[in-house]
């Protein structure tokens, strides 16, 4: 394995860790929504979490670093959202 899979991982982890604890916060807007809503859109945001993981793996195992570095701007943005999210600032 090359530096960039291993970076993509990594932050792989931190964003599912992320989405969890986003989902698990009780913020008063994701408890209006019905449980159903809930759920769906809890196992969408994973589901489409793992995507972009796979995806971004995919591609630099196939010789595009360039892709940890995407990944870690839009790992870092989600780290602002959930900081945001979890400060009760939005």
């Amino acid at each position: 394995m090359n530096w960039a899979t291993v970076t993509i991982f990594l932050l792989g982890i931190v964003n599912f860790a992320i989405n969890r604890a986003v989902f698990a916060s009780g913020h008063p807007l994701l408890v209006r929504l019905p449980s159903a809503s809930q759920t769906l859109g809890s196992r969408f945001a994973l589901g489409s979490e793992f995507a972009v993981l796979f995806f971004a793996l995919l591609l630099s195992v196939r010789g595009w670093p360039g892709y940890a570095w995407a990944y870690a701007v839009y790992s870092a943005f989600n780290v602002g959202a959930a900081w945001l999210i979890l400060s009760r600032r939005v």
